[in-house]
């Protein structure tokens, strides 16, 4: 492969050596150069890459994509660009053949609900043939096989590698949720997405290693708008119009407004022993009722959301309403069966921010009392303990406050922390360290008309304690503890 079938589409300057020699691989890990390859050097927020000039050099790497100056051999190519960020995301469309080119990409931003709405349009998709593939927070999906994901929107080279195995695997679309951060690093550069979505915003991600401000979170989130077809956004959030001051892309709208493209209405909240859903009629430019399995307005949205993607693929009515009936995503909302009178549920929320939602959704369906379930991590910010613990204090009418990834933390310390913010409320609370005894605790205690709240963990199948991740999955636990509670 010649460096300069790579180099396309960017503007750049040589250096050092030539453009035009035969590179045997791309690489942007160090530890992964190998003879021939070419090392793009990446400005980290841990590492910078030009500080490993000479090392991949020795290894044998033939040519060097960088931001600022380095002092290899003669011999080694040097290239220098404005942002090799964005240099690797054109370097990788073009190292796996422009993938991107032959898919349909959907491309889902926003605060919340990116993940369920992933998974609903992929469900709504299949249902009337085609082959989709899923990047996501939880995993990405590309045919049967299922890869774990360590970020939400992966690393551009990550992107079109995936990108290219769906095509083998037959995937004629694609469906990804896009983060800010991943815009902002240019992980989705060169990218032309044929839908893009905006759920909403909040106030999240704010901080050193993330966004400097609400501002530059709002600027990113936009970006998805400069490189799609059409856009599709929440006209009910305040900063819709902020978010796509900049859009060069024909757009739709949706939510519960009257001016919405595509609106829900006559919502109405569906609740019986075990199960809790919702049920609205659909309006504007479809119109036709729907019910899913999943509780709450934002749920509402999230659906609201999937349809407006799938009436660009021509999906009949009945194919949408069968899918979304069945959509279920891990860990979100998931409902487990375990009594015939009372609802027990897993869920992800692990900050204040959308443990409040949650509970604030349960409370729309009048249980007899709400029983959540929680701890936090360690070595993380202590203000969120507080935070947590004064929500669920605040919200639930009882609170077990148990352990979750403890890392390098002691777990006591930790629960100590939560019932701190505890203790601002009038909340009832126990503490039970062993997340399966806790568990076992409020099943044992479960009251007619109870809905039990699992939060923290949802998709997580291990527990992190000092530096190692040992097996844990909610569910698991759920399952041991009513087989030991029937064989009592």
């Amino acid at each position: 492969m010649r460096l300069t079938g790579l180099l396309e589409r960017l503007e750049y300057e040589v250096c050092q050596g030539s453009d035009e020699i035969e590179i045997t691989e791309l690489v942007y890990d160090s530890r992964k150069v190998t003879e021939g390859s070419v090392f793009v050097c990446i400005s980290g927020a841990v590492s910078d890459g030009h500080t490993y000039a000479e090392e991949v050099a020795k290894k044998g790497a033939a040519a060097l994509i960088t931001e600022k100056d380095v002092d290899v051999p003669k011999e080694v190519a040097v290239i220098r660009v404005k942002d090799t960020r964005y240099a690797l995301a054109l370097m990788s469309a073009a190292y796996f053949g422009y993938p991107a080119e032959r898919l349909k990409v959907i491309g889902i931003t926003g605060t919340k609900g990116k993940t369920t709405t992933t998974y609903m349009v992929k469900s709504i998709l299949e249902g009337v043939g085609h082959k989709v593939g899923l990047i996501g927070t939880i995993e990405a999906l590309i045919g049967e096989k299922s890869v774990p994901a360590n970020n939400t929107t992966p690393e551009s080279y990550t992107i079109h590698q995936y990108f290219a195995e769906m095509l083998e695997a037959g995937c004629d679309s694609v469906v990804m949720e896009v983060s800010s951060q991943g815009l902002m690093l240019h992980r989705t550069a060169g990218i032309f997405f044929e839908i893009g979505i905006f759920t909403n915003l909040g106030e999240d991600h704010i901080g050193p290693n993330e966004h400097k401000d609400f501002e530059d979170y709002k600027r990113c989130k936009g970006i998805l708008f400069t490189q799609c077809r059409l856009g599709i956004a929440n006209v009910d959030d305040p900063w819709y119009q902020d978010v796509f001051r900049e859009a060069t892309c024909k757009t739709e709208t949706f939510g519960f407004s009257e001016g919405a493209d595509l609106r829900a209405s006559e919502i109405e909240h569906i609740t019986r022993p075990g199960y809790l859903g919702v049920k609205y009629h659909v309006n504007g430019l479809m119109d036709f009722d729907v019910e899913i399995d999943i509780p709450g307005d934002f749920s509402v949205y999230n659906s609201l959301t999937a349809i407006a993607v799938c009436r660009h693929f021509d999906v009949p009515e009945e194919n949408i309403k069968k899918a979304l009936k069945v959509a279920k995503v891990r860990g979100r909302i998931e409902m487990v069966k375990v009594s015939d009178e009372f609802t027990m549920m897993i869920d992800y929320a692990h900050n204040a921010m959308s443990l409040e939602s949650l509970l604030h959704t349960l409370r729309d369906y009048h249980p007899e009392r709400i029983v959540t379930i929680f701890g936090c991590g360690g070595n993380r910010s202590k203000t969120r303990r507080y935070e947590m613990g004064e929500v669920s204090g605040r919200m639930s009418d009882f609170t077990i406050i148990t352990s979750d990834n403890p890392r390098f933390e002691e777990p006591q310390d930790i629960i100590d922390d939560i019932i701190v913010g505890m203790k601002k409320t009038d909340g009832e609370y126990i503490a039970v360290c062993d997340r399966k005894e806790a568990i076992r605790y409020a099943i044992e205690h479960g009251r007619a008309g109870d809905v039990i709240v699992l939060a923290g963990k949802g998709h997580e199948t291990y527990q992190e304690i000092k530096g190692v991740k040992y097996d844990m999955d909610d569910r698991v636990l759920i399952k041991e503890v009513l087989e030991e509670m029937h064989v009592r």
